[in-house]
């Protein structure tokens, strides 16, 4: 495999406005994600950003960034638009879809993404961890991924089905998905091109688009599950776990 690892960044989000360039430690918050992918090395990081203030940011950084058009229906769509501009030549065959909003991102968790895409049959990969709170499982917010798993110790598996519903029903555990994809050159390609189905509208959740399609996503089951940066109680935690660390490393 040769991965790339494209990082979508706009501005507009609603819950916490201009979030990407929120200061953390003194850095914008998409720069504390571009150095945990590079910290990954695991390929080229490139941020796909929807805005002049953030491909400035990355620049000015020293960083690699791409210019897309802020209207773009989804990350998706802004990874697929990037990888054009910059590999016309299809040099990368693996494309990774991390997203701007995960400053305390655990390196490693890039790797495990990557791990299902050996097998020829698998178009897209993603990650989920165990539930252990018990109140995620009715919180439509946590989306579960229904997987069927390929082995006894249950660390990966097949996607059935994505839900922010409580399921599987029964006995066992419930598994907290993980929005970090990995896709294969072609699988993304396909999959930007398909019409939004009719259970992705219905659930409000993309990779369902993929399922209705019969392509293959599978899932790496990690020990945790990194901190989503959308309200401005998440970025202060992140604040505080990121000034944590660079003082103990100190």
């Amino acid at each position: 495999m040769n991965p790339i690892i494209i990082i979508p960044a706009r501005m507009a989000a609603t819950r916490l406005p201009n979030k990407p360039m929120a200061p953390i430690d003194g850095l914008p918050m998409i720069l504390h994600v571009r150095n945990r992918a590079i910290e990954a090395d695991a390929g080229r990081v490139i941020i796909a950003a929807g805005d002049q203030e953030i491909y400035d940011a990355v620049i000015n950084a020293g960083g690699e960034a791409v210019l897309t058009p802020p209207d773009l229906p989804s990350g998706s769509d802004r990874i697929f638009m990037a990888l054009q501009q910059i590999d016309s030549q299809k040099n990368y065959d693996v494309i990774v879809n991390l997203q701007g909003d995960l400053p305390t991102l655990d390196p490693t968790l890039i790797h495990a993404v990557l791990e299902p895409l050996s097998s020829k049959a698998v178009d897209i990969a993603t990650l989920a961890a165990r539930i252990t709170d018990p109140t995620e499982a009715d919180n439509p917010n946590v989306v579960k991924v229904v997987m069927s798993p390929a082995n006894e110790s249950e660390d990966c598996g097949r996607a059935l089905y994505f839900t922010r519903a409580n399921a599987p029903t029964g006995q066992g555990g419930l598994l907290h998905h993980i929005g970090i994809y990995a896709y294969k050159r072609e699988a993304l390609e396909r999959f930007v091109h398909l019409k939004p189905s009719y259970l992705e509208k219905r659930e409000k959740l993309e990779q369902l688009r993929a399922l209705e399609n019969n392509m293959r996503i599978d899932v790496s089951v990690v020990h945790t599950v990194p901190l989503g940066v959308d309200t401005q109680h998440d970025l202060d935690k992140a604040r505080q776990i990121l000034t944590r660390t660079f003082i103990n490393a100190n």
